[in-house]
């Protein structure tokens, strides 16, 4: 399989950001561990990160054809970009939502997501496994294997 990591705003910043909430692993570092766990898997994983809505959309329309599966953490997108959700939409490749933290256990405002209603599934507060979990689901997917 062919993935297509998606991480937005802040992102870039792992290792440094409340590290606390996010871990001490850096983004190079995150991306590096995605791309072995997908190797050992016999696919592959490309990581791209945005600190800007469109960038993000314009990745999500460019998956179409190229990709099998979107692994995405929106960060603050998830609860506010609707721009996000239609891009989702309007493209056939299925998507995991992931969040390092818990977000069922912070701030009201990040209890909701509007890009997950366009996701196969969401996956929260696992930490960087997180990402590799939704790589496994779409590894087993009976319909996308």
């Amino acid at each position: 399989m062919k993935f297509l990591i998606i991480n937005g705003p802040n992102l870039n910043l792992l290792g440094k950001r409340e590290p606390g909430v996010y871990g001490e692993n850096t983004y190079e570092a995150l991306c590096d561990r995605l791309r072995s766990f997908a190797a050992a898997h016999g696919s592959t994983a490309e990581c791209f990160q945005s600190n800007h809505e469109g960038a993000v959309i314009d990745a999500i329309h460019a998956a179409e054809g190229t990709y099998d599966a979107i692994v995405m953490n929106p960060g603050a997108f998830t609860h506010y970009s609707y721009a996000i959700l239609d891009a989702l939409k309007a493209v056939s490749v299925p998507c995991v939502e992931v969040h390092i933290s818990n977000v069922h256990q912070r701030e009201e405002f990040r209890h909701k997501s509007v890009t997950a209603p366009a996701c196969v599934g969401q996956i929260c507060g696992l930490g960087l496994y997180g990402y590799e979990a939704a790589m496994g689901y779409f590894l087993s997917a009976p319909s996308l294997s």
